[in-house]
């Protein structure tokens, strides 16, 4: 059984044996590589049997699997759908992976006919809340939904996406609307979903008979990328290459206020994880390619054009606590660039170290939310006395 979008291109394979179980089943991502299922593959998580994700360039042309084995999530009967699963190592999934399988899930739940699904799961964070908005309408509509989520109050009803290739390097995702483009490996989304604001700082934006994916910084518009129709054709690519220039370091103390910030918005356990990797790293001001920010190997550059914005908006700031606010306003956007990626690592680092890494944490780096108030505040004053050189 495959799965192919109006414009040609493959989505998923599944096969499913004769008593109606599902063997084997492969999706397609947006960079074009494919997570492989492997029902019941193994009885060896704290919730007993598992189905493996396999990544790989294709599909096998057999049953058999190929590629590299990735991680587990609590196994699913496929043909009855029930529940959202519990995933054990987020982090070890590339780009728009997880997504794909979810959309997967709601997909086959609304063929089932399923009703709203629920996840009860112990990882009930905000990376999951915002994938799961991605092919579920959550219930019963709520003030805080992320509130109600992490404690357990929502339920999911499927409304998967429809996914389109259109073109090798363009992946776009859409609903009632277009929700998600990935170009080039950058990901643009809505602002809003569900009435949930979502921090986009590759935003998709309304035209008149389409959409364009630009970048967004303090809630002005950037840089234009691309263009394309309403049923997600591409219309036009504008993006212009940045001139090139040399980097300019960041003093150390902006890079401790931007760790310290993901590390205050990390579910507690996490955050002494998000700090010892956030040592690795150094902070700069460069030339950064229809994006934002680019992270190499032992430092983070931030892109120039972000500097200049703030530049100009101190300029025409009236007082002090403007000023105050814009610096930390930068210092929380810089945060959300690369909380995702600190995150990552984090969660791999507590995955290595073993079930006592927690406790050896919370002795070794008894920190809490003063010490990492008093660095975001030292990073705003560096970032502002560095933005008016």
């Amino acid at each position: 059984m495959q799965l192919i979008d109006r414009l040609g291109a493959r989505l998923a394979a599944m096969r499913w044996d004769d008593a109606g179980r599902l063997e084997s089943a492969w999706v397609r991502i947006p960079d074009g590589s494919w997570l492989g299922i492997e029902p019941r593959a193994t009885a060896d998580a704290p919730w007993g049997w598992s189905d493996r994700l396999w990544h790989a360039a294709e599909p096998p042309p057999d049953a058999g699997w190929r590629g590299t084995p990735l991680t587990v999530f609590e196994t699913l009967d496929w043909a009855h759908i029930d529940r959202i699963p519990t995933l054990a190592e987020p982090a070890r999934l590339p780009s728009g992976g997880g997504t794909a399988v979810l959309n997967l899930i709601a997909a086959l739940a609304v063929a089932q006919g399923a009703g709203a699904l629920a996840y009860r799961g112990p990882y009930p964070t905000e990376q999951l809340f915002l994938a799961l908005l991605e092919s579920f309408r959550y219930e019963p509509a709520v003030r805080d939904p992320l509130a109600a989520f992490i404690g357990g109050g929502l339920a999911w009803r499927p409304a998967p996406s429809e996914r389109l290739f259109v073109r090798n390097d363009l992946y776009v995702q859409r609903r009632e609307r277009i929700e998600k483009v990935v170009w080039r490996g950058i990901t643009y989304y809505r602002p809003d979903w569900q009435g949930v604001a979502r921090h986009a700082p590759r935003r998709i934006t309304d035209t008149p008979g389409g959409v364009r994916c630009e970048l967004w910084v303090l809630e002005q518009p950037l840089e234009e990328h691309l263009r394309l129709g309403a049923n997600g054709d591409l219309s036009e690519i504008v993006a212009a290459e940045p001139a090139p220039a040399a980097s300019r370091p960041l003093p150390p103390d902006v890079w401790s206020g931007v760790v310290a910030t993901v590390a205050a918005r990390a579910v507690p356990p996490l955050a002494p994880f998000v700090e010892s990797v956030g040592r690795a790293f150094s902070l700069e001001w460069g030339p950064v390619a229809r994006d934002l920010i680019n992270i190499g190997r032992g430092r983070v550059r931030v892109s120039a054009r972000l500097r200049e914005v703030l530049g100009a908006r101190l300029a025409a700031a009236p007082s002090r606590a403007d000023r105050a606010a814009l610096g930390l306003a930068v210092v929380v956007e810089i945060a959300s660039l690369v909380g995702d990626e600190l995150r990552g690592r984090a969660q791999a680092e507590l995955a290595r170290r073993g079930p006592d890494a927690l406790s050896d944490a919370r002795v070794s780096s008894p920190r809490g939310g003063a010490e990492r108030a008093r660095e975001i505040t030292a990073a705003v004053a560096t970032l502002l006395a560095d933005a008016s050189d």
